[in-house]
């Protein structure tokens, strides 16, 4: 069984590397072989320009694709695997198109899993490792309130100015601040036009207790049963949120009021514009470190009295290993991709798993990724 790796960007070698050098027969496909040979031309020299009709010449069944590719590609090359009876392994989140092909992928016995880099991913491996401890826990109570809150967000370990730095183009930070949310505050609906316009502040629980600024990011409300809260929990507060460095709001407050003001083609042409810049003013130099942190909590409270509060909270930062970013989006990949070829996981659309057994193994594994792993118990008198 072959593994086609489709894409070798900057987020996608770590968990690329991992593979190869773990004996597996691995063929790499990008739209430029020269990047490609930088990035893993050391360790194999299977190495394809990537074509969909190449790669479906070579696919075969049991193989699995990995798209580390632009969204675009997702659904078709899924499509590709299924026809071939071939997984699919990505990072990203689970489009309508990709839900759809369910029933079809259950019927030809493949496995189409995303969800599994960073975000979403090990954000997901967190939150259901907590809902299981709640609920094995003695505090556990069906009437209890619920309050569920999960922030990542990547971030220059050295602060800027601008409070922020691009490892990749801006341009989809940017349109992605022009997209609505749904969360629940208050036991009712937040929906939310902008993420400026519901910026709190969130103290992570690191060994020094650090604020940063947070906000709602998509629709969070489907996440209540992917992590499998029962229909009849009283649910205070659920977000699944963006994590900013103090001072984010303020430094882009102009960019927030332009944002405001454009649309159509000649809005996308500005976007662009505004892209470029930011790229060329903030983007990582050589060798710098960049800065991950994520936090995924739940609070279960009796009568306003809080009964169990855990808190898993990961610090993770760029060092010789490369960057955080790029470690922690690859290897759960690679791990996924792993799973998949030991029949871990069973066919159908997934997202990261809720298995404890692969929970246990790939947070041993993110452990060894980042630097600070742990989980914060603020009620451990009950």
């Amino acid at each position: 069984m072959t593994i086609h790796w489709c894409g070798t960007g900057l987020s996608a070698i770590p968990g690329l590397r991992r593979l190869i050098e773990a004996g597996h027969k691995v063929t790499v496909w990008n739209r430029t072989i020269g990047k490609a040979q930088e990035a893993v031309g050391d360790l194999t020299d299977d190495i394809h320009v990537f074509s969909l009709d190449d790669l479906a010449a070579v696919l075969q069944s049991g193989d699995v694709a990995v798209s580390m590719l632009p969204g675009d590609w997702h659904v078709p090359l899924a499509e590709l695997c299924i026809s071939k009876g071939a997984h699919f392994v990505s990072s990203s989140y689970i489009a309508p198109e990709m839900r759809a092909l369910d029933a079809t992928a259950r019927d030809a016995g493949v496995c189409l899993v995303n969800e599994v880099g960073l975000d979403p991913g090990i954000d997901h491996l967190m939150a259901h490792w907590l809902v299981a401890d709640y609920r094995a826990s003695g505090a556990y109570n069906a009437t209890n309130g619920i309050t569920f809150k999960s922030y990542c967000g990547g971030v220059p370990k050295i602060p800027n100015p601008f409070r922020y730095k691009f490892s990749w183009s801006p341009v989809g930070v940017l349109k992605a601040l022009r997209s609505p949310s749904k969360s629940i505050r208050d036991y009712v609906s937040l929906d939310v036009a902008r993420p400026w316009d519901a910026i709190s502040s969130y103290t992570a629980p690191l060994d020094q207790p650090e604020t940063f600024e947070v906000y709602p990011n998509r629709d969070s409300l489907p996440f209540m049963a992917d992590y499998q809260f029962d229909k009849n929990w009283r649910v205070k507060e659920f977000v699944r949120g963006t994590l900013r460095l103090n001072g984010w709001a303020e430094a882009w407050k102009d960019v927030f009021s332009e944002i405001e003001t454009l649309s159509g083609p000649a809005g996308d042409a500005r976007l662009q514009e505004m892209s470029d810049q930011f790229w060329d003013e903030n983007s990582y130099d050589e060798g710098e470190p960049d800065r991950v942190i994520m936090c995924v909590e739940l609070k279960a409270e009796k009568e306003g009295v809080p009964v169990y509060h855990k808190t898993y909270v990961m610090d993770a930062w760029g060092d010789e290993r490369g960057t955080a970013m790029a470690r922690l989006v690859s290897v759960p990949v690679s791990l996924a991709v792993e799973a998949v070829l030991n029949r871990e996981i069973a066919a159908g659309v997934h997202a990261a798993p809720s298995d404890p057994k692969l929970i246990a193994r790939w947070m041993g594994e993110v452990d060894r990724l980042a630097q600070h792993l742990q989980v914060v118990d603020d009620c451990k008198s009950f």
